[in-house]
């Protein structure tokens, strides 16, 4: 009977460490989104270093977490033998991985806000911060209990804050860091002329089709496999996303008429807004969260853009993102109650509180990173590098071979 039962364990080590690993490579893949994303939206001019920037900031973000960020917010280190780490087929490697990925969107989601008029090397800088302190920081408080927080809301409001896959803890708070960064770096040259906005329209719509539809493809691995061990799938999660993104398909599509930038994004906001509540909403709510979440990014975006002109979100990541998020864990306080049709568990107010923490929390830790960075050394391309773009001006190389203009 032992026999038995330590097979039976290990194989269960086992499928859960696959099933991470599997969730860690969906996630993996979702950067590739990022960067598609951000190359069909920028002009062409600055195709090459959207790609680049995406991809470097992946490889800070994996060595600061690894050798800091995870320690801040879990309290574990890799520095044991590989005997070690190895143990249980190395379960706490691989949710190192898939956490690691959620934290390297970060840098992603904050690249498609700033993009067209920011230097290398002080991003990179910017974003090693970002990912090596600000962002485990509000991690640790949320998903592993450190400093109290969830404690006191669970004392004071009946519930810890419930944020399953991520809207405040990743999105809500990469967007409002892109939010500070955005503010410090100004608006492009040229957007604004005579009091009126000059629309720089996207360079390669098919080129930010698939990078809208690699993410929304991952992001099933970015929900679903949040439970973290195969005994927490759940078919609630997956439908849920499916009914939030569609759900921001359709009011970005009604909303947005017909607008390829805005239809392509909505999914996005619907996904985002659901993360936190996905596995407890109704598939009902899961879609009236979407339905609102697309028609927020579009409204927001096109005011903000609008209306703002010191205020130059290149991607719109601040509404997809930090708005969006914001809802999403919002919404999880409502549609995640039993008298709409969730699961319980939750309470609005505790949601209300632990949504409005990681917003304060990502803004002073943004323009705190991004004001020390920029003091030390300037983030902003100068005007002649930003006209001749950040490929010629930084990579010395264009897409094509094409005119870079």
């Amino acid at each position: 009977m032992d026999l038995v039962q330590n097979h039976v364990t290990a194989l269960i080590s086992s499928a859960d460490t696959l099933f991470i690993l599997l969730g860690a490579i969906m996630v993996f893949a979702m950067h590739a989104g990022f960067a598609f994303l951000e190359v069909g939206t920028v002009r062409h001019k600055n195709q090459v270093n959207a790609l680049v920037k995406i991809m470097s900031d992946f490889g800070v973000s994996a060595l600061v977490y690894f050798f800091f960020g995870y320690w801040l917010a879990y309290g574990v280190t890799f520095f044991d033998s590989a005997a070690v780490l190895a143990e249980n087929n190395g379960y706490q490697l691989v949710k190192f991985f898939f956490l690691m990925t959620f934290a390297a969107a970060i840098p992603a989601i904050i690249s498609g806000g700033v993009a067209e008029r920011a230097k290398f090397n002080p991003m990179l800088i910017a974003a090693a911060l970002c990912v090596g302190i600000v962002y485990p920081f509000f991690e640790g408080m949320i998903w592993n209990g450190n400093y109290g927080f969830q404690d006191w809301l669970t004392v004071n409001f009946g519930a810890a804050f419930h944020d399953f896959a991520g809207s405040i803890v990743v999105h809500a708070v990469g967007g409002w860091i892109a939010f500070a960064a955005i503010v410090v770096l100004g608006s492009r040259h040229g957007r604004f002329r005579q009091g009126k906005v000059i629309a720089f329209a996207p360079s390669n719509i098919p080129l930010l089709a698939l990078g809208a539809w690699i993410l929304s493809i991952g992001w099933f691995g970015f929900n679903v496999m949040s439970a973290q061990a195969i005994e927490g799938v759940s078919g609630l999660v997956a439908i849920n996303s499916l009914m939030a993104m569609v759900g921001g398909i359709i009011s970005s599509l009604v909303i947005g008429k017909k607008d390829p930038g805005f239809i392509h994004n909505g999914p996005l906001a619907g996904l985002v807004a659901v993360c936190a509540g996905s596995d407890l909403m109704h598939p009902i709510g899961a879609l009236t969260t979407g339905l609102v979440a697309g028609g927020l990014f579009v409204w927001v975006f096109t005011y903000v853009q609008n209306k703002f002109s010191n205020f130059d979100d290149v991607l719109g990541v601040w509404p997809l993102h930090g708005i969006c998020g914001l809802w999403g864990g919002i919404a999880a306080g409502i549609f995640g109650l039993e008298s709409f049709g969730g699961l319980g568990g939750v309470t609005f107010m505790s949601q209300l509180i632990g949504s409005l923490a990681g917003i304060v929390f990502a803004v002073v830790g943004g323009f705190i990173v991004y004001k020390l960075v920029n003091t030390i050394t300037p983030i902003r391309l100068d005007e002649e590098d930003e006209f001749k773009g950040a490929d010629v001006a930084i990579h010395k190389i264009g897409a094509t071979n094409l005119n870079n203009n």
